[in-house]
């Protein structure tokens, strides 16, 4: 919360990006910590710290611009990857609807778990977390429990 931080959902891990907002000009260096924003149209979830640097914190979101300038793995090719499907209230719900996708994708690994917001997701772990199934298996799933990201998993 207080480093200067950011959660996407395709960039490696560790990853360096400059964040500029586009109104003010201001811009700021983050390291790339976590996975998401899992909402539609959201590219970034900056942290606390990052917000204020870029006079992001009081509206809450704002048009960005974000550069790739380090990554510890290739951003086109490896990678392990998964499919992210859905969003629950309550843990019993995200469990029948992770049996419901396990039965529907015999050769996948799917799990649900807790996320870092208090609500419960699905993640679909495809045969060898390559990237292309994964985005395959995204392209054709659409579904009324959330929205449908490829997520990368390392």
């Amino acid at each position: 919360m207080h480093a200067m931080t950011a959660a996407h959902r395709t960039l490696p891990l560790g990853a360096i990006v400059r964040v500029t907002n586009l109104k003010t000009g201001h811009s700021a260096l983050v390291r790339i910590t976590d996975r998401g924003p899992f909402i539609p149209g959201r590219i970034l979830d900056l942290s606390l710290a990052a917000a204020r640097k870029l006079d992001i914190y009081l509206p809450g979101v704002a048009e960005v611009r974000v550069d790739v300038m380090q990554t510890p793995l290739p951003l086109e090719t490896g990678g392990k990857w998964a499919v992210q499907i859905g969003s629950f209230a309550h843990e019993p719900e995200a469990s029948k609807f992770a049996d419901h996708l396990a039965h529907r994708y015999s050769t996948a690994k799917v799990q649900h778990f807790g996320s870092p917001v208090g609500d419960w997701w699905v993640r679909v772990h495809v045969l060898n977390d390559d990237r292309e199934r994964a985005r395959k298996l995204a392209a054709e799933t659409q579904t009324n429990e959330g929205a449908v990201f490829l997520v990368r998993l390392d």
